[in-house]
C-alpha cells in the first residue's frame, strides 16, 4: 500500500500548474483536451494498471491557471468574492447596498443618504456637515421608455 501513496504523490509533482500549465496546453493547441491532459501530467494508474486521464482536475487547474477559481475559495491575499457592482430590487421594493460596497466609499451603518434619479440612474449622496460629498452613481439599463421613468417608485 504506501508504494501506490507514494506512486501517486510523485505523479501529482509532475503535475504542471499556472503558467508551466498554460504553456504547455498552447503548444498542443492542435491536440484534444485528453492528449493535453496527459501531457501536463494529469494520468494516474490504477490498481489493475489501466491509465486514466484526469479530465476534471486538469481543466480546473487549466482554469485556475487562468485565474478563475470555480470553488469559491479566496485566494492569497484576497478576502472574500470580488463586488459585482450590481444589485436588484427585492419584492418589498428595497435595493440593498453590500458591506463591501459600503466599505469601498467610507460609508458607515446609520449613515444618511440623500438619493438623486435622471433619465438613466440613481445618484446616492452621503450627506455630512462638511461640503464634500461622496457620490455614487448607478446606471438603470432595464427601462424601455426613459421619459416613462418614475422617481416616485424608488424608496
Amino acid at each position: 500500500m504506501p508504494r501506490t501513496k507514494t506512486r501517486k504523490s510523485a505523479q501529482k509533482a509532475e503535475r504542471l500548474t499556472g503558467k508551466e500549465l498554460l504553456a504547455q496546453v498552447k503548444k498542443l493547441s492542435g491536440s484534444n483536451k485528453t492528449e493535453k491532459a496527459k501531457a501536463c501530467g494529469y494520468v494516474t494508474k490504477s490498481k489493475n494498471g489501466k491509465e486514466r486521464v484526469r479530465l476534471s482536475q486538469f481543466m480546473n487547474a487549466l482554469l485556475e491557471a487562468q485565474g478563475i477559481d470555480l470553488d469559491g475559495q479566496a485566494s492569497a491575499g484576497k478576502r472574500g468574492r470580488s463586488l459585482s457592482y450590481s444589485t436588484s430590487v427585492q419584492s418589498t421594493g428595497n435595493v440593498v447596498i453590500g458591506a463591501g460596497y459600503m466599505r469601498e466609499l467610507g460609508w458607515k451603518s446609520g449613515d444618511t443618504l440623500e438619493i438623486k434619479t435622471g433619465r438613466k440612474y440613481i445618484k446616492l449622496l452621503l450627506k455630512e456637515d462638511s461640503s464634500d460629498q461622496v457620490e455614487a452613481e448607478f446606471e438603470s439599463f432595464d427601462h424601455e421608455d426613459d421619459d416613462e421613468f418614475d422617481s416616485d417608485e424608488i424608496e
